[in-house]
């Protein structure tokens, strides 16, 4: 299945709502950021702490039109952690970071406007 992220995508087929409580998505702090090398496309990979319970986890972005991985440390970021990893090249990614595509097709992260504990989980 091909998914749109433009603004003019069509909307996604009717969930229910224990399909959305089933996305674990929570707020973490990006703890290390670094280019992620050998990449077809640029990448940053970075360790996010999600807090005691979830732990520091590893996660990929192409994300270098607007973030240096150096500006990224400290940033909070959304992201699911409860997709099973994924292997991205030689780097193997644990947690989804989520963002949106702006009218150039380059991801801005999705995070909070004010500090979240690490590992609150997205209601």
């Amino acid at each position: 299945m091909h998914v749109s992220f433009t603004p003019d995508a069509p909307a996604m087929p009717e969930i229910s709502f224990d399909d959305f409580l089933a996305v674990d998505v929570r707020i973490g702090t990006v703890i290390e950021a670094a280019p992620l090398e050998g990449m077809r496309k640029p990448s940053i990979k970075m360790v996010i702490d999600f807090g005691d319970v979830i732990g520091a986890k590893k996660s990929s972005a192409q994300i270098t039109e607007h973030y240096a991985p150096d500006a990224l440390i400290g940033r909070q970021v959304m992201g699911v952690v409860n997709f099973p990893p994924r292997q991205i090249g030689k780097f193997m990614s644990e947690v989804l970071t989520l963002g949106f595509a702006d009218d150039a097709g380059a991801i801005r992260l999705a995070g909070p406007d004010a500090t979240i504990a690490n590992g609150t989980r997205m209601s």
